[in-house]
C-alpha cells in the first residue's frame, strides 16, 4: 500500500501556429509549450483505499461532463491486479476549460502516479498512445517540461535551457461554451493542410529573459482572433495585461480564455498581479514563472 502525490502544472502555449486542417479533421499545430510554477492541481493516489474519484478545491464544482481521470482509470484497470489503482483525489485549483490544459494536466499527473505506484503494469500499457487518445495536450502534460510540440500534439521535442520567464496568468472566469475549443476551430476555418509546406522551426532559445521575450514577440497564437469571437472577454484580459506596468508581451494560451503576460523579473510580475487583482477582483490572477 502506498500514497503517491503528483502535481499538475498549468500548460502555457508561448507560441501557437496552426499549419492547417488535415483530411481527418484534426489540425496540425506547432507550439512552444512551457509550464507554470505556483498554481497547480494536485493528484493523490491511495493504493490501499477503495476505488473512486474525489474532487476538492475551489474549482471542483466547475467540472462538467466526463472526467478525464475516469477515462484514465478505465483504460488502465485491465492491466492492474485487482482491476483498480486505488482511490484518486483531485485538488482542483486551476480554472476549468481555461486554455492551460487543466484537465489534460490532471490526466497526465494521474498517469504518472499510476506508473509510480504500479510499476508491474508498465510493460502492458501503451502510455504514449493512451495519452494521445485522451487529448492533444495530454502527451506534453505528461512530460510537464518546456517542449516544442508539433503534429496534433504527439510529436514532442524537449527544449533545453529555456530561461525562467516571470509571468502573470489571467483568466476572467467568465462562462464559456461546453464545446469552446470546437467552436474556436470552426471560427478559425483553417484551410486544408498543404503537405508540401515545410515544418515550422521552433523559436530560438536565448540566454536572457529580455532576449527570450524579444524572440517570442516574433510569434503569435493563431487562435486569438477566433477565440475572441467565441469568448469576447479575452479582449479585455489581453488589454489589461498589455496595459500593466512592466509587461513586455501578452498572448493567449491555447484556445483561452487564459492569457499570460511576460515580465523581465519576478518582482514586476508580482506587482502587476497585485494591481490587476485590485482592478478585477472577479478574475483568476496568478504571478508565476514559466519554464
Amino acid at each position: 500500500m502506498a500514497i503517491v502525490v503528483e502535481t499538475a502544472r498549468p500548460k502555457v502555449n508561448l507560441t501557437l501556429a496552426i499549419r492547417g486542417r488535415r483530411a481527418d479533421g484534426y489540425h496540425e499545430l506547432a507550439s512552444l509549450v512551457a509550464f507554470a510554477d505556483g498554481p497547480v492541481d494536485r493528484i493523490t493516489l491511495d493504493t490501499g483505499a477503495a476505488p473512486g474519484i474525489t474532487v476538492t478545491g475551489p474549482f471542483a464544482n466547475a467540472i462538467e461532463g466526463e472526467n478525464l481521470l475516469q477515462r484514465v482509470l478505465d483504460r488502465i484497470a485491465p492491466h492492474l491486479r485487482g482491476g483498480s489503482p486505488g482511490q484518486v483525489t483531485l485538488s482542483k485549483h486551476l480554472p476549468v476549460a481555461a486554455g492551460v490544459g487543466g484537465g489534460s494536466a490532471d490526466a497526465a499527473a494521474l498517469m504518472r502516479a499510476i506508473r509510480r505506484a504500479h510499476p508491474d503494469a508498465d510493460p502492458h500499457v501503451d502510455w504514449p498512445t493512451l495519452a494521445l487518445s485522451l487529448g492533444a495536450d495530454v502527451p506534453v502534460c505528461v512530460a510537464s517540461t518546456a517542449t516544442w510540440m508539433t503534429g496534433i500534439g504527439e510529436t514532442l521535442s524537449a527544449v533545453a535551457a529555456l530561461p525562467p520567464l516571470p509571468a502573470v496568468l489571467v483568466n476572467p472566469l467568465c462562462t464559456v461554451p461546453a464545446d469552446k475549443t470546437a467552436r474556436v476551430f470552426r471560427a478559425l476555418a483553417a484551410p486544408l493542410l498543404d503537405e508540401a509546406t515545410p515544418p515550422l522551426p521552433p523559436p530560438a532559445i536565448r540566454e536572457t529573459v529580455p532576449a527570450q521575450i524579444a524572440e517570442l514577440a516574433r510569434y503569435r497564437n493563431d487562435l486569438t482572433a477566433a477565440a475572441t469571437t467565441v469568448v469576447p472577454a479575452i479582449a479585455n484580459v489581453l488589454a489589461a495585461l498589455e496595459a500593466s506596468d512592466g509587461c513586455r508581451l501578452a498572448r493567449l494560451s491555447g484556445a483561452g480564455p487564459t492569457a499570460f503576460g511576460l515580465f523581465e523579473d519576478r518582482a514586476a510580475a508580482e506587482a502587476a498581479a497585485a494591481v490587476l487583482r485590485s482592478q478585477h477582483p472577479g478574475w483568476w490572477i496568478a504571478a508565476t514563472v514559466l519554464g
